[in-house]
């Protein structure tokens, strides 16, 4: 799904929510913060890195993580959300995959980069039940962005690399979902677990003095949460 399609879909998602929110749940809080932990599985595939002097197979594999998850959620209606949410930019290591050795630099397994990403989710959530409800699961659809920064390679990256090496990634953007849980808890608290998965595409440029390599990474992560919430 295209960047321009990704975000009409979610604009005519979220105008669809406005134009049936109605005053039905007077003294119903509006302002939703959210905090918790995100457990983040990457999912990602990588083409085999292309350029001069790499040999085939070489290839990469993303670690997964752990991170702080924050959002921001707008009541449009009974049954209609407005999500933000966003982790705190986590460190992301690479791993090298394929040889056990280029040349006779060590290779397979060893961490060759590290990245920082910040992806900020736009989602609109259908809510099930009504606002009485103590226990509401959900779902959303929307668009997701990611930008790539502090990009660096480490010493066995440069090693294999051939010298010091600096790393591109491009950003992207992608389409994105949740299924999620609230449970309501006392004084405007609550609880929340969800499980939420996007579309992450961008192409990895190492240059190591003018020499160029690329691969096409293709990410799908897939995001567990655990949350507390406090409306108002």
């Amino acid at each position: 799904m295209s960047m321009m399609r990704s975000i009409a879909m979610t604009g005519a998602l979220v105008l669809l929510g406005i134009s049936i929110a109605h005053a039905d749940s007077a003294g119903v809080p509006d302002n939703t913060v959210r905090i918790g932990l995100y457990y983040l599985n990457y999912h990602s595939t990588a083409d085999d890195l292309s350029g001069p002097y790499v040999p085939s197979g070489v290839n990469l594999a993303v670690e997964d993580v752990t991170t702080l998850y924050l959002a921001y959620v707008r009541r449009l209606s009974v049954h209609f959300d407005v999500e933000v949410a966003a982790g705190w930019p986590p460190l992301t290591k690479t791993d090298g995959r394929g040889p056990a050795e280029l040349g006779s630099v060590p290779y397979n397994g060893q961490v060759i980069s590290t990245a920082r990403w910040f992806a900020p989710t736009v989602l609109l959530n259908y809510k099930f039940f009504d606002d009485s409800a103590p226990l509401r699961p959900y779902i959303g659809i929307g668009v997701n962005y990611v930008n790539f920064y502090d990009r660096e390679a480490t010493a066995a990256g440069n090693a294999a690399s051939g010298g010091p090496t600096s790393i591109s990634l491009p950003s992207s953007w992608g389409p994105a979902g949740t299924v999620g849980l609230r449970y309501q808890l006392p004084q405007n608290w609550s609880f929340y677990t969800s499980y939420s998965a996007s579309m992450v595409n961008s192409r990895l440029t190492a240059n190591t003095a003018g020499v160029i390599r690329t691969s096409e990474i293709h990410f799908g992560p897939r995001a567990l949460v655990f949350a507390f919430g406090y409306s108002f």
